[in-house]
């Protein structure tokens, strides 16, 4: 004998499945923003790394900026620059619905959308002022 359920209901999961349901713009945007808290929280480390550096003398800033200027380094760095960006604009966002305004469905699908477009575009400018700064572009 099998062990078939008798009740067809109870083989259906309880709630939906990840890859079946579709997160909204707002959902992830709430995830991000949580996530860049703590990727700038680990960030911080950085800031951390390189205030010690400086304030140790010239060979421990030069192993710094050997470790920043890597691939990854920059990587890191980026996506540092890129969680602050976002995590900014999302907070903006939130004192704006904390007045009561921007609740409406396209609007808040709307400023999702922009706050993931203008947090890339400010990660981009700060390393572009940067770059320009430091005569490499």
């Amino acid at each position: 004998m099998t062990n078939t359920p008798q009740n067809p209901a109870r083989e259906r999961p309880l709630s939906p499945f990840v890859s079946i349901y579709r997160w909204p713009v707002t959902m992830a945007a709430s995830i991000t923003h949580r996530i860049t808290g703590i990727g700038m929280a680990l960030g911080l480390v950085l800031v951390a790394w390189l205030l010690i550096a400086v304030a140790t003398g010239p060979g421990a800033y030069d192993s710094f900026t050997s470790a920043a200027s890597s691939i990854l380094g920059r990587l890191v760095l980026f996506g540092f620059a890129w969680a602050v960006v976002f995590h900014f604009l999302n907070g903006i966002r939130h004192l704006v619905w904390d007045m009561g305004r921007g609740f409406k469905v396209p609007t808040a699908l709307a400023t999702s959308f922009v706050i993931y477009v203008l947090s890339v575009v400010g990660a981009i400018a700060i390393f572009a002022l940067a770059y320009c700064k430091a005569g490499l572009l």
